[in-house]
């Protein structure tokens, strides 16, 4: 039996080893200081939810490099296509020549995009460069300058996408001034609901004040090209709106010809047990984001949109990169995947680890929430005495994890996301939650 095959934390060295030390003091001399590094955590090789470091102990992945690993690491239907696609072809500019690759990958992601609308699809390298083609591309479709973002939200680090981004200041400080023309609005958080109403009332609420407020003293609506929304928030905190707030904020866009952008960039491709998360309520944006899970680890970002807002001229966005053939091949493998089952594996062992999830919510108050859809699930830690969040706790938790084998990463304030590959079963879910059970046991 080869080593991942049994995905078991198996650390035989004191994290990190002596090898893994060489490569990080080395790293830690000549690359940028922005990187954050949760872990001093060297990977050597990984395969399906098991990574191996360099001095060969295996963690369990419950992190799927942020969403992005979806049919988990290397996956051998993905790794033939990449190596048939690289024997042939392995780039060709998508903006000035043809490819069959992405012919076909196009082809797809418009077939299975939510709603009958006919599409088109632009190719690029990243959820940050996706938002930047929709935000230049809802500019040029309306001739509207502003854009709506909400408050927790994360569209990427670019520029552009950094202007609609407002979940951590840390990722905006020291960049101003920033993208003019984006008003943030509140977030329909049901467990932390801004205006302090209860969260049945909350979508009515955050309508009204974007009528009533932002449209009457921030700017007309008519001065309102798109509305850019995370169907769940990510990096916000995995916080899941109720679900009436979808199909309302596309009722008021349409109602002001506003464009509906859906981030799906971590959401999407199976991630919640639907391909795509605003499926759960039946929407059709007119713009949709992503990346992440498209191809399984290889770098690829797309941006969907309705055939009929996508008429720019010859010219009007382009690049070099976007749409490389090897990626196309990576990302069709990996819908196939998708399709057979992995979606379908993902809302059940969703509802899994969710129900596990609440019931250790019921024994340890230091959980406040459990939230989240399929296999993008979200556990808030709070100060037990007075409900607030609790990121020292959130953290020392994670690190603990680490220590123990399991890889998790926290977001929001103070929340734990679980989004490990849609291949994980049931023994993987019990093995992680038995390493979480001893982290919170340990810290409370």
């Amino acid at each position: 039996m080869e080593w991942w095959q049994e995905p078991v934390p198996n650390l035989i060295t004191v994290v990190p080893g002596p090898r893994s030390r060489q490569i990080i003091e080395r790293d830690n001399a000549t690359t940028s200081t922005s990187y954050t590094r949760d872990f001093p955590l060297v990977v050597d090789e990984a395969r399906g939810l098991a990574i191996r470091d360099m001095d060969g102990n295996v963690f369990l992945d419950f992190a799927a490099g942020i969403a992005v690993c979806a049919t988990g690491h290397c996956h051998p239907d993905v790794v033939e296509a990449i190596q048939a696609q690289a024997q042939k072809l392995i780039h060709i500019c998508t903006a000035d020549f043809y490819s069959e690759p992405v012919a076909n990958l196009a082809e797809k992601l418009c077939a299975i995009a939510p709603g009958d609308s006919p599409k088109r699809v632009f190719f690029c390298n990243s959820g940050a460069e996706a938002n930047e083609a929709a935000i230049k591309l809802a500019r040029y479709a309306t001739g509207r300058p502003n854009i709506l973002a909400f408050l927790g939200g994360f569209h990427g680090r670019t520029m552009g996408a950094m202007s609609l981004t407002a979940s951590k200041i840390r990722q905006r400080e020291g960049f101003g001034p920033l993208m003019p023309g984006v008003i943030h609005v509140p977030y329909p958080n049901p467990y932390h609901p801004p205006f302090n109403v209860p969260a049945d009332q909350l979508t009515d609420k955050i309508l009204k004040y974007i009528e009533e407020t932002v449209f009457k003293r921030m700017t007309s609506p008519e001065e309102v090209a798109a509305i850019f929304v995370e169907p769940i928030q990510g990096e916000g905190g995995y916080i899941s709106p109720p679900d009436d707030f979808l199909p309302l904020l596309k009722s008021l866009a349409q109602s002001h010809g506003i464009l509906l952008v859906v981030d799906e960039v971590q959401s999407g491709m199976g991630r919640t047990g639907r391909m795509f998360a605003v499926e759960h309520v039946g929407v059709e944006p007119d713009i949709i984001t992503l990346s992440k899970g498209i191809a399984s680890g290889m770098v690829l970002g797309a941006m969907v949109a309705r055939s009929e807002i996508m008429t720019w001229k010859r010219g009007a966005h382009a690049n070099t990169l976007g749409g490389n053939p090897v990626s196309c091949a990576a990302s069709l493998a990996t819908i196939k995947l998708l399709e057979e089952g992995l979606v379908q594996n993902a809302s059940e062992m969703g509802q899994y680890l969710l129900s596990e999830l609440k019931a250790m919510q019921a024994t340890h108050s230091i959980i406040g929430d459990v939230r989240g859809r399929g296999l993008m699930l979200g556990a808030e830690l709070i100060h037990p005495d007075s409900g607030k969040p609790n990121p020292q706790m959130r953290d020392e938790i994670v690190q603990h994890c680490f220590k123990k084998g399991l890889l998790i990463l926290g977001c929001g304030e103070s929340a734990i996301r679980f989004c490990p590959p849609l291949i994980v079963q049931k023994r993987e879910v019990d093995i992680a939650l038995s390493i979480l059970e001893d982290a919170i046991q340990s810290g409370s």
